[in-house]
């Protein structure tokens, strides 16, 4: 059973653990993700913040612990409970991942077409409507080829909220961007996190958008295989928890703590 302040949470770990067969990716992993927040997965290079995000959109299973997705325990959910949840969230992957045979408002329309009634012309008011939303207005019969690495993102997460997610992951968003292009899709995030009040998590190592965009975050560690902070990244630059988070913010440069 989960406590009531549990329920009232977007995700919920507890005592996780995440492995590939004897290889343990991490352990001990326990974090709360409140309702329309912009939630922080940070830490440095193999310390399984993709892997976690896997198992929070419902792609990996749990080793060991649970994860409760909107009240729902994945581990003992049914496939119709789990699959309901999983068509309440979306995921922005690092490439973008759309079809480059289908122009971009082909690419949005997908999920409504696979998961929805609405008629055609709903769905193409639809993804015209998503691609509005994330300033790709007049864009809907450009093909992924045409379009540059920034505004692959940006069509990307505009099929990520194709079917109005409670919650949208990314996957490293900045990778690939220049800082301009970084900065438009930070600002794109918090936009839609204050319109629409979406829950966010994201996948991260880049410190401009660590600190223009997260509210809360866990630092995962690659030698301790488990998370060693825990808090906003502001609070942990300013009372880092151990020299790793303080390296790791800082990037070796301590005087940079105000």
């Amino acid at each position: 059973m989960m406590a009531d302040n549990e329920q009232q949470a977007a995700i919920q770990v507890q005592d996780l653990k995440l492995a590939y067969g004897d290889y343990v990716i991490m352990h001990d992993v326990s974090f709360t993700v409140k309702k329309g927040s912009i939630f922080i997965i940070m830490g440095g290079s193999g310390c399984g913040k993709s892997t976690l995000l896997k198992a929070l959109s419902g792609l990996k299973e749990a080793d060991e612990g649970s994860i409760y997705v909107m009240g729902v325990n994945f581990s003992s959910a049914t496939k119709k409970e789990k699959e309901a949840i999983m068509h309440k969230t979306g995921i922005l992957y690092q490439s973008g991942a759309l079809f480059s045979s289908m122009t971009l408002a082909e690419n949005i329309a997908l999920p409504l077409e696979q998961y929805t009634d609405y008629s055609k012309g709903d769905i193409a008011e639809l993804a015209s409507l998503k691609l509005a939303l994330v300033g790709l207005r007049g864009f809907e019969d450009f093909y992924p080829s045409e379009i540059s690495g920034g505004m692959k993102k940006r069509a990307g997460l505009a099929r990520a909220l194709a079917l109005d997610p409670d919650i949208v992951y990314f996957d490293e968003p900045s990778a690939g961007l220049d800082p301009v292009s970084s900065k438009l899709l930070d600002d794109l995030i918090l936009q839609l996190n204050a319109n629409l009040g979406t829950t966010i998590v994201v996948v991260t190592h880049e410190l401009s958008s660590i600190f223009a965009i997260g509210q809360d975050s866990i630092f995962l560690d690659a030698t301790a295989k488990t998370v060693i902070g825990k808090g906003s990244p502001q609070e942990l630059l300013r009372n880092p928890p151990n020299d790793t988070v303080l390296n790791f913010l800082t990037r070796g440069k301590e005087g940079n703590i105000k």
